[in-house]
């Protein structure tokens, strides 16, 4: 017996939801070649990318890293070990908390994340440019809905 999906949508290109899916993974699949000249995934050039820009006259921790990056804690601390074996991060100890670690990009991993980044910056040009002066409302729009759906840590 044949079935038919019970949907209110005329066609899937109706669907926000699938088209925000069909787009994400499309622009993940363009970052990931932006990145790939730099041996970095995207998480990893996230996380790079923010611990760089973080004002650090403060110790970062793990913590405030996976909160800033809005990343799950257990995942971050994977991909931080990921960055320090590839001399890109320290870890050490924190100065007042003996269960914490400090976080600093070496000088190795500014040069590298700033590399990418304009890469990334140059992709995401390329990418968006299709939506023309509609990109800063479509930008602010996502915004809205990030605001709207951020969970707590």
């Amino acid at each position: 017996m044949t079935g038919a999906l019970d949907t209110v949508y005329p066609d899937p290109e109706a669907s926000t939801g699938l088209m925000l899916w069909r787009v994400t993974n499309s622009w993940q699949r363009t970052i990931r070649a932006a990145l790939a000249p730099f041996d970095l995934t995207h998480v990893q050039f996230v996380l790079l990318a923010v611990l760089t820009s973080m004002d650090r006259s403060a110790p970062v921790t793990q913590r405030d890293l996976a909160a800033r990056a809005a990343t799950d804690p257990m995942m971050t601390s994977q991909v931080l070990r990921a960055l320090e074996s590839k001399g890109l991060i320290e870890r050490l100890a924190h100065p007042t908390d003996g269960r914490a670690r400090t976080l600093t990009p070496t000088v190795a991993g500014v040069s590298l994340v700033n590399r990418a980044n304009a890469a990334v910056e140059h992709a995401d040009r390329a990418y968006f440019a299709a939506l023309g002066d509609d990109a800063r409302g479509f930008t602010r729009s996502l915004a809205t809905l990030d605001a709207e759906n951020v969970e707590p840590m």
